[in-house]
């Protein structure tokens, strides 16, 4: 265990101890007065509609041992209230986060795979996570807490842990930045280059300039790619000799490749030479961005040196976090697809091609708006519309301001009576109803802030509570 004093705190925060113990010691680390822990460090972070410092008070009420805020007067009379805890101030208690969890992560002289990437994060997060812990007791971000706070406060969960699956998440440059200083990765991913954020960005060149900066904090041990990436094999080709780096594919040449590929409706199986050894290897989900991400975790258990039947096993044994890819059959027949979390023309091609391979059953794909697009909006909702009729779905229903487009494009091709544009997502529920029959599949898919993960759980509920 590697837990700091406050006097290890105060050292690298700048913070005034306003009453406390130095030899104090931190062991768990919180933001949120509802879930505090007896013992927990409470830190005050200032949000965009609140304020964290606010609730310091609170937060010890409910068993903080110590509080670190920032523009916040605290009288007298409640320093004397409050003389058996720990209270520090500091001027900015972000900058304090990022600190305390860069001292933390400076005593782990441990593997740290970072992930990156426009889409897929999570999902290669999970399967890597699983891979690594076949060797090694391993840390990784729960959910997607990949952001300026999710990750530093991942990295203060650390105990006795031997290696950390950390994700990482941006939407405009300088972000990865900070978050490489505070992990300081020993090997990182990038899973791809999307369009995910173009809006933000201008362009997925800048989209890739942003995801490198990843390489920032990194020692250099490896860097793992998908060498399918139009942009990642460019980027592989022009620096190959100055980093170490692996590359994981299904089309181009790579160190790691696979072949003999079947997918199916919940799982897929694919033959990969592992540590000179040929292995069959069963995905348990479908979707052959999984096989994909299936490669990456591949390759980074051939780094760690992990052995070729713990690497096959940690595929075959992962589980995904809730929201993404979720399969529900019901009594009723129907199958839901919950894959709402969040949505990139890329994530939305992936999640229609797994649709698409439920052949047997008719296919209704429940599409809402892709986020953060700017300009970009109206063409790749279109190329949506477009991937709606490759993959032959039976039945769109499209519901948001840029969803249209998607609904327009269908149009053009399939029968218009298999096509709703719904302005309101309340409608959505209602015509499910009417149109649902046993034997369906029905994806829902759309960027977070539509909440159709809502809407298919609602569904899930309704059609079991009937039947």
């Amino acid at each position: 265990m590697k837990n700091l004093s406050i006097k290890n705190i105060l050292e690298v925060i700048n913070g005034e101890l306003l009453v406390g113990n130095k030899d104090y010691i931190c062991k768990s680390y919180s933001k949120d007065t509802r879930t505090i822990k007896e013992g927990d460090c409470y830190i005050g972070i200032k949000g965009e509609t609140f304020d964290g410092n606010m609730f310091w008070e609170q937060a010890l009420e409910n068993g903080a041992s110590t509080v670190i805020v920032q523009n916040v007067d605290i009288s007298t009379e409640k320093i004397e209230k409050w003389a058996d805890k720990n209270i520090i101030k500091v001027k900015d208690t972000l900058e304090a986060l990022y600190n305390i969890a860069r001292y933390k992560r400076s005593l782990y002289d441990i593997p740290v795979i970072a992930i990156t990437g426009s889409v897929g994060k999570t999902s290669t997060k999970d399967i890597v996570a699983n891979v690594v812990s076949q060797k090694y007791k391993t840390l990784k971000t729960e959910g997607n807490n990949n952001n300026n706070i999710g990750l530093p406060f991942t990295i203060l969960r650390m105990q006795d842990e031997e290696a950390a699956v950390l994700e990482m998440g941006m939407n405009h440059f300088g972000e990865i930045s900070l978050l490489a200083s505070i992990a300081k990765p020993t090997i990182c991913v990038i899973t791809n280059i999307g369009t995910s954020h173009i809006g933000n960005l201008g362009s997925r060149e800048n989209i890739l300039k942003a995801k490198l900066e990843i390489l920032e904090g990194n020692k250099k041990d490896a860097v793992i790619i998908n060498n399918d990436n139009d942009l990642l094999h460019k980027w592989y080709e022009e620096n190959k000799e100055n980093y170490n780096i692996r590359t994981y594919s299904i089309n181009e040449k790579s160190d790691i490749i696979a072949k003999n590929i079947s997918l199916k409706e919940n799982s897929s199986d694919f033959t990969c030479n592992i540590n000179g050894k040929e292995e069959k290897i069963t995905v348990p989900v479908g979707g052959e961005h999984f096989v994909l991400n299936s490669l990456c975790a591949i390759a980074v258990g051939e780094v760690l040196g992990i052995e070729a039947d713990k690497i096959k096993s940690g595929i075959e044994s992962f589980e995904l976090t809730k929201k993404r890819m979720d399969i529900i059959e019901l009594q009723n027949g129907i199958k839901i697809i919950n894959d709402a979390y969040n949505a990139s023309l890329e994530s939305m091609k992936a999640s229609l091609k797994v649709l698409s391979e439920f052949k047997e059953n008719r296919k209704i794909a429940v599409l809402g708006d892709m986020f953060e697009l700017g300009d970009f909006a109206k063409e790749l909702h279109k190329k949506v519309g477009e991937e709606v009729i490759k993959n032959n779905i039976d039945i769109l229903i499209a519901c948001g301001e840029n969803s249209k487009y998607m609904a327009e494009v269908a149009k053009e091709n399939m029968d218009s009576n298999n096509v709703y544009y719904l302005e309101n997502k309340e409608d959505i529920e209602s015509l499910l109803q009417k149109i649902a029959k046993p034997g369906d599949v029905i994806l829902f898919k759309a960027s977070n802030g539509m909440q159709f993960y809502k809407i298919a759980e609602r569904m899930v509920e309704l059609w079991q509570r009937k039947n």
